[in-house]
This record gives structure tokens, sequence and C-alpha cells, in this order.
């Protein structure tokens, strides 16, 4: 399996078909194949030998889509900034994968200086823009006209393709390493699943640093079908792509749909196109899913569950079992089953697999499982043991093989579609000298699942409110990350005998009355 392989099948199946359309820009699927070639041979010509890797801080486009292919096509490895970090975040990202080149467009040229002196290995930036090149950077346009075609040079199987970092629980970032096998096969594995064909028109709205549009990305170029980019998720930019460009494929996370669905002008938008809608990365509440099928009646709505080392999907369930009534309904509550491919288990602390509807920890196994964590074999080994991903999540089978998400055994908070590792959010509240005590969690919040909250305890004689510690936080992670609420203890907080904060008891409040505490 070489990711090369894919473009080459669909220049040589569906040249002249529509690759990908963004803005005022299509290119075929002969164009598109020329185009990564060569980019490919310019990334030669900068010195990308096979295994180095090449960075993008970006915000979707279809240049973005060419990164993703002309890097291996060079030998290389792609590596994904997720666009929503601090400067100190992408610092970490470039340093810890000894990235040598990054690609930067128009949005984050102006993050370049507070990088300057900063970066151990990158040495040299490549502007993907359309205007002339800022001093010291090399034009995108520039390396493709300069370079002609290439013979690929990715060697496939399960050489490294992608160094997708995820967040911590030590609080900094991991690299997860994805081979081509994984990277493809699992495209392959969810294709069939979730409704991709070679005449689907898939749009990417979600962000493409984010592995979910990745296993998108792959299974609609394996397919050789169209995709349509916008440079980001903004509701009304989503429907209007969706009716102008006839879109019938889409993966959102589960406060994009509803952003989109419950919009007051949605009505005004044709999106009868639409037959398939994938959704992940949180929980679906069903009032939103209700919504859903009301609004976009003709889409099938399929629930995938992962995470970024397996690929990313290990579940999903059907939208035939998507229902409250009838013969196959009292599985919607579910993240489905195993994916052709993959294997699931819960286990007990023991790595014992426990009793059908029993609580555990949801483990899986398959050819998309990632290699490994970058230059961290120890947590590597403790993360793959016993030949099985250990996801760090809490859930149950039930007899007909469905898995229930009902906690997270690693401490982790999805708000918005997005992970936050408290550690790394506590790590940037600890930096404030008047802090001497803290601990973050996630509270429910009805838009975006769950909302980061922080409980702080003040040194004697210390003052802080509110907004200074958010402001504060502002400074070493990104927004996203950064706390929306936070409530101030003066007694120390409550700890476990091996001296950990009891979380479990600093949730309960906010908790009360809801079936599990993941929102």
């Amino acid at each position: 399996m070489r990711i090369s392989a894919i473009v080459n099948r669909a220049a040589q199946m569906n040249g002249a078909g529509l690759a990908s359309n963004f803005q005022d820009r299509q290119q075929n699927w002969g164009q598109f194949a020329s185009r990564v070639s060569r980019l490919g041979a310019g990334l030669r010509g900068l010195g990308v030998g096979v295994g180095e890797r090449v960075a993008m801080l970006a915000l979707n486009s279809d240049r973005y889509l060419e990164y993703f292919f002309a890097v291996p096509w060079a030998g290389g490895v792609f590596v994904p900034i997720n666009t929503r970090l601090a400067p100190p975040e992408v610092e970490h990202w470039l340093n810890d994968s000894g990235a040598t080149i990054l690609l930067v467009d128009d949005n984050f040229t102006a993050m370049l200086p507070k990088l300057q002196g900063r970066l151990d290995s990158v040495k040299t930036m490549v502007y993907v823009g359309d205007g002339t090149a800022p001093a010291g950077m090399l034009s995108y346009e520039g390396l493709i006209e300069g370079a002609g075609e290439m013979t690929p040079l990715d060697s496939g199987g399960d050489e490294m393709a992608g160094l997708f970092y995820t967040g911590g629980t030590t609080g900094r970032s991991k690299g997860v390493m994805l081979s081509h096998r994984n990277l493809l096969l699992n495209s392959l594995q969810i294709a069939g699943e979730t409704g991709f064909t070679a005449s689907s028109h898939y749009l990417h709205a979600a962000p493409m640093f984010h592995l979910a549009n990745g296993a998108a990305m792959f299974a609609i170029i394996s397919m050789a079908g169209a995709s349509t980019i916008i440079p980001g998720f903004e509701p009304v930019a989503t429907l209007k792509a969706i009716q102008d460009n006839k879109i019938d494929l889409a993966l959102m996370v589960p406060t994009m749909i509803n952003m989109a669905v419950n919009h007051p002008d949605v009505a005004n938008y044709d999106l009868s196109s639409i037959r398939h809608v994938l959704f992940g990365a949180s929980p679906m509440p069903e009032a939103v899913l209700k919504t859903a099928l009301q609004v976009i009646p003709n889409a099938q709505f399929h629930h995938v569950y992962g995470q970024t080392e397996a690929g990313p999907v290990l579940t999903a369930l059907p939208p035939n079992r998507m229902v409250e009534e009838g013969p196959l309904a009292g599985k919607i509550k579910s993240a489905g089953v195993a994916i052709p491919g993959v294997e699931i288990k819960i286990v007990d602390e023991d790595d014992n697999e426990v009793l059908r509807g029993t609580v555990g920890e949801i483990c899986g196994q398959g050819e998309n499982v990632m290699l490994g964590y970058w230059n961290l074999p120890e947590l590597t080994a403790e993360t793959l043991r016993n030949g099985w991903l250990h996801t760090g999540d809490g859930g149950r089978m039930d007899e007909d093989g469905f898995v229930y998400v009902v906690d997270r055994v690693k401490d982790m908070i999805i708000s918005g579609g997005e992970n936050v590792y408290s550690a790394e959010v506590e790590n940037a509240i600890y930096q404030h000298d008047a802090v001497v005590e803290c601990a973050v969690i996630g509270i429910p919040h009805e838009k975006w699942g769950e909302q980061v909250h922080a409980i702080v305890r003040l040194a004697n004689g210390k003052m802080l409110d509110e907004a200074a510690v958010i402001a504060h936080c502002h400074e070493w992670i990104a927004n996203y990350k950064c706390p929306r609420s936070v409530s101030f203890e003066t007694a120390p907080l409550p700890l476990s005998g091996a001296g950990k904060i009891l979380k479990t008891e600093l949730r309960q409040p906010y908790w009360e009355g809801h079936e599990k505490q993941v929102n």
C-alpha cells in the first residue's frame, strides 16, 4: 500500500474527472497528479530525503490536499500542524518532529516572527499563498513551476507516512506515527461502510490538519471521487458549499452539525444532494441528531469512533441502527461495532477481557493501529501492550458486539470535537505564581458537549479572579484549551491515598442527573 498509488490510480481511471475544487480553482485528476509529482520533485530539490519530516501550518485549501500526497511522493513524512495552537505549542511540534521544511499560508505568516530563533530543525519555509513570497520564504507555486515530474519514492507498507500530534496526559503533545498501510487500510475500511464511491463529492469542512478529515480524504481519493474544499467550517459557508456543489458526502463533528442544522437560515439552502454524513470525535446529542434527520432527510448518518492511534476509526454505527423504533432500534446510543479488519475487546485493569455489559477499557487490534509514538518507546509499549491498542476510553460491549463509550480512563475533555488534556491546561495554570493548586475537569455544556473548567486554590495573600486565570492561559496554550469557567477553593483539593487529586469527586456536583460523565 503506497499513498502515491491511489493518486496514480485516480489519474488513470478518472483523469478528466474533478479532483479538487477550491474557491476559483478546479483541477482534474490528471492535473492533480502532475502537480503532486512536481511538488514532490521540488521538495526533493530542497533536500527532503526518505523519512524527512515536512510540516504545514495552514487553513484548508487545494494546496493542503496536494501537500498530503507530494510529501510521501518525495519519500518524506507529513506533519500537519493544528491551526489553533499558540506559538510555544507550534514550536514544540516542529522541534519534537525534527521537521526541516515548514509550509505556511497567509493566515499564519504573522506567527513566524514569534518563532524566530526558536526552531531547531526547520531550514526552509515555503509560502503557500497567491501573492509574492515574503522575504526569507520560498514560493509554493515556484517550487511546482520549477520542477519536472518524478517517479514516486514512497515504498509504502509499514513505512511511516505521517506524524499526527495528539494531546498527552503528561501535558505535552505526542507524535503518533502512522504508516502508509495504517492510513490507506483504514480509509478502505470506512469507505465501504460509509458511502464513498467514485461518484461521491466530498466536502472538506472539518480542518485538514485533523485525522478525522484525513481518513475521509484518503477514502475519497482512494475512490477517485471529487473534493470541494472550504477554508474552515462556518455554518453558512458550509450550507452554501453543499448547495452550490451538490455535495453528497461530508464529515463533521457534532458541534458543527448542531450549528449547521440549527442555523436560522438553514431552510434557505437546498441540502437534498446530501446522502451520507459521518460524525465522530465526540458524542452526538440525541436532540441534535433528531433535528439533523429532519433537516437533511435524504442523508444517512454514520457514527464513527476511534482515535488518532487507530488511524483513526475502530467502530461504526450503521444508519439503519440509528433509529428509536422498530426491530433495529436500541443501538442509537452506541458507537457501533468493529469495522471490518478490526477486533475490539473490553478489559479490566489487569487486561483480562470482561463479561458483556461490564464497563472496562476499550481496546482495539488491527492493521490500522499506529506504529507507535515518536521517540517515546516506553509509552508506545504501554499503550500497545499485549498487542492491543489501549484507547484509554471506558466502555462496555453488549451481546450483539455494539460498543458503548461511557467514560474516559484518560483524563481528557472533549469540547466541540477537540481533545483537551487537563494536565496540559493545568500546566499552563501552574505557571502563574499565585496558584498553589489546581485541577481541570470537563463539565456539561449544551453547545460544546463539555466545557473546560478550572478549580483553583491560591497561595495565601494572593488575589486572582476568573478573567485573570483565563487571560493567563491564553498566553500559554491554544484558545480552545483554555478554561471557559473558573471556581476558587480555599481548602486543599481532595486527594486519593496515592496523593492524586480526586477529580471524580470534583466532577460530581456538575454531572448530577447525567447518565454518564461524557456529554
